[in-house]
């Protein structure tokens, strides 16, 4: 009876002995690894999931890349809160003369709450147009919000292949709340290498589906539940108390460090520039959000000194208020609201170095850590001091050089960390001189534009700053504003706060307003303000000739030629046709600038679609340019400029003889040749 069974154990140990055995074990394992393989890819093919990548090819042009908008899902634990980012297109083939940036970040860095030209890169990229009006300028912000320094290294990656001349980064304020990080719900752990083991296998179209089972299965209504009413502030912060110098406290600064360290050593590997800033927020004008008081039992003075010294201070008796407040800081010096009350005070005696002090020390023991620690600023410097391509951008000067008593304030800050218009004017600024300095952008010869000029030109509407206004607001009447900042409710009237009122509350998109503002203006006959709306317009689609083309004609009709051609001569750049050539050569010889006109007429004679003979107007062209050679080893000489005149006006050029006859009659106001000409103009 035994014997038949003893004889199958014998033929089972021959099948899984020898190659046949070994074929048998490696199809064991391999099984489920082919099975995974082909689920993987028939998910692909039924497009399952989202294609993760950094970058995408742009919707309706094939020549140029965008931001892809599902690539922040892969920092997510719950795809729906993942954000966006910008739009901003780049060529896939990159020009010779073109200077390509990519900016890396956050909130602020993306612009907050503005968003669009608010932001310190689109200040920057209007400069630079203006600066250098012959070059070409690709600046792509792939900031978002909620990230942090996870997102910045898992970009840094993939930029590096798309020919970078310069990156900037502005990053450290979400450490511990955003996406990944240590305080987070949006946490998978503390460990670095299990952190990117999970982001590298998220790209996965599997693990997609089975992260999407599961967030079904945990029932979305439930997730509505528990976040309802809640900001995206609210909903990111796990623990609210991070006491400083915990366990946890440590962990975000080391894992700011850990991944800034590798982002840097990435761009230095590649010898791409990468100029990174320290951070700014509100030192003086916020309150502590959460301060941890000590053990009652063993530091049981605190308390009462505290109470003692709160009170004198609300009765305005400073030098009570004093007393008590710093025999409780000697007790216990780890209450942040302490620190910043005896910051007040050390302001209103005119102690203003020590007031900075005590706010500093206040900011960093707030137990709620939405304003980085200053040990971050210390650790970007290092991290800085240790890469030979890692520049420091210190904008934490430049806001310190401009506020009052120099703490930075509510002057620059609108609520704990983002800058007003002001304060994103400055940063640009700050970046600016640091690109400068390490020569990634020359200095302009002609065009060179100082901040206050920049302030006073750069294309933000009423209607963006009012947004501006109303997220604020919004913000500081939510957690945990609630309690450190008053808000005011403003004033929904004119046409432009309704306007910026019904984009906030997402009643109308922001690109629909813009447009609807535009034909307001236009309708009013207001058209500088409907210029400004076109050259914002420009900065959102720098790829697009049809904005420079509305901006140029804008310009042309309220007089301002140099800056029209300025805007037709961009899109020229962007699309050459016989019409824009025609245009800017009219402009060029009509401001008394041939040698900028004759280019444009060369390309308008040799793709003529019209029937007009345009090489006598070369020919006088190429004299005037002669003539003005002449003038100036002689400008005062009366035949020259007769010359200029006379030419000007025989090909048609009213404009352009008119200053010269101008100049003819200061000298010597009887000259005839000069009088019947000007004769001639006003016949017309």
């Amino acid at each position: 009876m035994k014997r038949p069974l003893q004889n199958q154990e014998t033929n089972l140990k021959k099948v899984y002995s020898g190659k046949r055995g070994l074929i048998f074990k490696i199809t064991a394992i391999l099984l489920p690894v082919l099975i995974l393989i082909l689920i993987e890819f028939s998910l692909r093919i039924f497009q399952y999931g989202n294609n993760l990548d950094l970058f995408m090819e742009a919707p309706d042009r094939p020549d140029y890349l965008v931001l892809n908008p599902d690539a922040a899902k892969r920092y997510f634990i719950n795809p729906a809160f993942a954000p966006t980012g910008n739009s901003e297109l780049f060529k896939k083939n990159k020009e010779k003369s073109t200077l390509r940036i990519f900016v890396l970040g956050e909130s602020t860095t993306i612009g907050y709450p503005y968003f669009h030209n608010g932001s310190f890169h689109r200040w920057l990229l209007y400069r630079l147009m203006h600066e250098f009006p012959d070059r070409e300028f690709e600046i792509i912000n792939l900031s978002l919000t909620a990230v942090n320094s996870y997102t910045v290294l898992g970009f840094a990656k993939e930029v590096v292949k798309y020919e970078p001349d310069a990156i900037m980064i502005y990053s450290g304020h979400n450490e511990y709340y955003g996406t990944l990080g240590v305080g987070s719900t949006n946490s998978v752990g503390n460990n670095s290498r299990i952190i990117q083991l999970v982001l590298a296998l998220r790209k996965l179209r599997i693990v997609q589906l089975v992260t999407g089972l599961f967030q079904r299965a945990k029932n979305s209504s439930d997730l509505k539940k528990e976040f309802a009413g809640q900001t995206l502030m609210q909903r990111m912060v796990a623990d609210q108390q991070i006491q400083y110098g915990s366990s946890l406290y440590k962990k975000g600064i080391e894992q700011f460090n850990s991944n800034m360290d590798k982002t840097l050593e990435l761009f230095n590997k590649y010898g791409i520039p990468v100029f990174i800033s320290n951070l700014v927020c509100n030192e003086m004008d916020l309150k502590p959000f959460v301060s941890i008081f000590p053990d009652s039992v063993q530091l049981p003075g605190f308390n009462k000194n505290f109470k003692e010294g709160v009170s004198a201070f609300n009765n305005r008796d400073w030098e009570q208020a004093t007393r008590f407040l710093k025999i409780a800081d000697q007790i216990y010096n780890g209450h942040a609201l302490c620190n910043y009350y005896l910051g007040k005070l050390a302001y209103g005696e005119g102690d203003y170095i020590q007031a900075k002090k005590y706010f500093i020390r206040a900011k960093d023991l707030d137990g709620l850590r939405f304003r980085a620690p200053s040990e971050i600023n210390d650790a970007i410097k290092k991290l800085c001091d240790k890469y030979k391509q890692a520049h420091l951008v210190d904008t934490e000067a430049a806001f310190d050089s401009v506020s009052s008593n120099h703490i930075i304030g509510n002057g620059l800050i609108l609520e704990h960390v983002h800058p007003n218009l002001t304060g994103y004017a400055i940063i640009s600024d700050a970046f600016y001189k640091a690109l400068k300095n390490e020569h990634i952008i020359p200095s302009a010869e002609t065009n060179e534009m100082n901040l206050k000029e920049l302030m006073r030109t750069m294309p933000v509407t009423e209607v963006d700053s009012l947004v501006g206004v109303y997220r604020i607001s919004n913000l500081k009447r939510s957690w945990p504003f609630n309690e450190a900042l008053a808000s005011d409710s403003p004033k929904v009237v004119s046409v432009e706060e309704k306007m910026a009122y019904s984009v906030v509350n997402q009643h109308r998109l922001w690109p629909n307003a813009m447009e609807e503002l535009y034909n307001y203006y236009f309708d009013m006959k207001d058209l500088p303000k409907a210029k400004t709306i076109m050259e914002l317009l420009v900065l959102e689609h720098p790829t697009d000739t049809y904005f420079y083309d509305k901006t140029a004609n804008l310009y042309g009709k309220m007089g301002y030629f140099e800056e029209a051609a300025f805007y037709f001569k961009r899109a020229f750049a962007i699309s050459p046709t016989f019409e824009y050539a025609r245009t800017l050569f009219v402009i060029y010889l009509r401001i008394d600038r041939p040698g900028d006109a004759m280019p444009y007429l060369d390309y308008a004679i040799q793709n003529n679609t019209s029937n007009v003979n345009f090489l006598p107007v070369r020919k006088y062209a190429g004299e005037i340019i002669n003539l003005q050679k002449a003038m100036a080893q002689d400008s005062s000489s009366l035949p020259l400029l007769n010359l200029i005149a006379t030419k000007y006006m025989t090909m048609g050029n009213k404009e352009g003889a008119s200053k010269y006859i101008d100049k003819i009659l200061k000298a010597d106001p009887k000259n005839k040749e000069a009088l019947a000409l000007l004769e001639q103009i006003k016949k017309g």
